[in-house]
């Protein structure tokens, strides 16, 4: 028991007086002692609640996928509604999966891809797909959907069409590249529809084949055998032109001697006259003529 003296400070009274006397006080300081516990309390609740929650947070162009794993009570399993922006806080249990909903490109390298005429060919592809439901993708195909139910779908649709080509069409003309491009893109979007994954294809683009080396080395060898052959010809060419010009000059040359009815020899030095007047023509020209085979020569003096 706690004694205390009254206000008088005579008699010692016992918690009946202190009751009686000092009930207003101290009920105030209860009251204030119980707000603060209780909203400690709840601040501690709150951060045990959050301790025990996962964020979500989907960043632009992505969603989540809720995954529910009970530790004791309830159903688990893929919600039906995927979480697009924002912040979502769940049990701690819960798995997220970030689904990407741009369009994404898949590289595929082929190597001694065979041709339809045996010859060894290095190819490579490029896949566009884009995901357009991306909790059936989940809860139906996992989260490694591609490498699982759509790559090696891909890889082979592209082998089966490269061997219907040969080298030639394939690696040096490229003619057939455009038509391996539709077949593979007709194939694989019938592939995903009757699969019913929900991805959309966007583009399937085959580059231009590469040959071995020994066969690129002897394309160049072939090439420039046949850029000299046609060298050759070009030369050949020139000369039988250049032999038709001249025949025909000499028939007009033959027929202007014959309607001036003069002699070869009358003809040759008419055409020696011509030449000197056209050198002799020739400004500050100084020119000095020869009348005659016996006569001694003679220097130009200025």
């Amino acid at each position: 028991m706690v004694l205390l003296h009254d206000h008088d400070g005579e008699a010692p009274v016992g918690a009946g007086a202190f009751r009686h006397h000092g009930a207003t006080d101290w009920n105030i300081e209860y009251e204030g002692l119980m707000k603060k516990s209780g909203f400690a309390a709840i601040a501690a609740s709150m951060l045990l609640a959050c301790s025990g929650c996962t964020v979500v947070s989907p960043d632009a162009g992505q969603q989540a996928v809720l995954i529910d794993k009970p530790v004791l009570f309830g159903h688990g399993g893929v919600r039906d509604q995927p979480v697009t922006t924002g912040l979502t806080y769940t049990w701690f249990s819960t798995k997220r999966i970030y689904v990407n909903m741009f369009p994404q490109q898949y590289d595929g390298n082929f190597g001694d891809l065979m041709s339809s005429d045996g010859v060894p060919l290095d190819f490579h592809a490029i896949i566009r797909l884009q995901v357009t439901d991306p909790v059936a993708l989940v809860k139906n195909f996992g989260q490694d959907w591609y490498k699982n139910n759509v790559e090696q779908e891909f890889f082979n649709r592209v082998r089966s069409a490269v061997k219907k080509h040969g080298m030639n069409e394939t690696a040096i003309q490229t003619t057939a590249i455009d038509e391996i491009d539709s077949e593979v893109s007709r194939e694989m979007t019938e592939y995903l529809n009757q699969n019913k994954l929900p991805i959309r294809l966007l583009k399937i683009t085959v580059g231009k084949a590469n040959p071995p080396d020994a066969v690129r080395n002897q394309r160049v060898e072939t090439a420039q055998q046949e850029q000299r052959v046609l060298t050759e010809q070009k030369r050949d060419l020139a000369e039988q032109s250049r032999k038709a010009a001249e025949q025909s000059r000499a028939e007009a040359d033959n027929a202007y001697r014959l309607a001036m009815n003069l002699s070869p020899a009358q003809f040759v030095e008419m055409e020696r006259i011509k030449m000197q007047t056209e050198v002799c023509a020739v400004n500050d020209a100084k020119c000095t003529f020869i009348i005659g085979s016996a006569v001694d020569p003679v220097v130009n003096v200025k």
